[in-house]
């Protein structure tokens, strides 16, 4: 409640909530709202121009764009938002252990966590998309294996910050199990930078797989997909530029929303720096 206060306040937070709300809303219900297929083919109406029957026009294969771009919320925004859950999910518990127990079991996992970070995270996603080939699914595995180490020694190190506070070791002596301290005490301390930490990577998630998509080794045809429009767009830029624009604005729109957002969480969780913001703003 007290962080929803904090957000309400924040005009550019609601505007941000509210964008990503009505956007993956129309993701969800986009067999519904939809005027026409994602993938049906019409030569004959290439390159229509906005109308009522097709509201950001046709591509060069006659498909609908407005179409083709809430059904590439499926693709680009929702996907990218579960990929961000499982990597969260892997490195809170490997994090979590890591810092909690720590000894031998915290020595294995940074060991493996150097290993992997001492590889550039694009890098490491163009080489396992490389092995594994083109796909959404490999492009979503690729996402989680590069990411996930980052977030174990993000968390560790949160961990490690609440480990030794006096509240836990009263928990300790107390006789608390270590199931009941990591869930009553770890988990709720380290929530609200694990919620910041998301949201802006969010966006990053976004763009690897619109990138990738782009590029051909992400999303396939027929599939909707905001990098893999952008491609087949890029093919008639000269003639017709205007077909970049529906899905390179919603792909800026949705990536900075999410950034936005992430930056007035960050505001609204520390109760300092929300404070030096409203003194700013008076």
């Amino acid at each position: 409640m007290i962080l929803w206060k904090r957000l309400k306040s924040d005009k550019l937070a609601v505007v941000c909530i509210i964008i990503l709300f009505v956007i993956l809303l129309a993701g969800v219900l986009a067999p519904v709202i939809t005027p026409n297929s994602p993938i049906e083919t019409n030569i004959t109406q290439k390159f229509q121009s906005m109308s009522m029957k097709y509201p950001f026009g046709t591509d060069q294969l006659g498909r609908c764009l407005f179409s083709r771009i809430l059904y590439g919320v499926r693709t680009t925004v929702i996907l990218s938002i579960l990929t961000m859950i499982i990597t969260i999910l892997i490195g809170t518990i490997l994090g979590m252990i890591s810092g909690f127990f720590g000894g031998f079991v915290d020595e294995i996992i940074m060991r493996i966590c150097d290993i992997m970070l001492s590889f550039p995270s694009e890098v490491m996603i163009l080489s396992i998309v490389g092995i594994l080939g083109p796909g959404l699914f490999n492009v979503i595995i690729a996402n989680i294996i590069a990411k996930w180490v980052w977030y174990t020694r993000m968390i560790r190190s949160i961990v490690l910050q609440y480990r030794d506070k006096n509240y836990i070791k009263f928990a300790r002596v107390s006789g608390c199990s270590t199931w009941h301290i990591i869930k009553k005490h770890l988990v709720p301390g380290v929530a609200g930078e694990i919620i910041v930490l998301a949201t802006l990577d969010t966006g990053w998630v976004i763009l690897n797989i619109s990138a990738l998509s782009f590029l051909g080794l992400g999303v396939q045809p027929p599939i909707p997909e905001w990098g893999m429009m952008l491609n087949e767009a890029k093919n008639i830029m000269t003639t017709h530029p205007t077909q970049m624009l529906p899905a390179g604005i919603a792909i800026l729109v949705v990536v900075a929303a999410f950034n936005f957002l992430g930056d007035s969480l960050q505001v609204a969780l520390d109760p300092k720096k929300h404070g030096k913001l409203k003194e700013v703003i008076k």
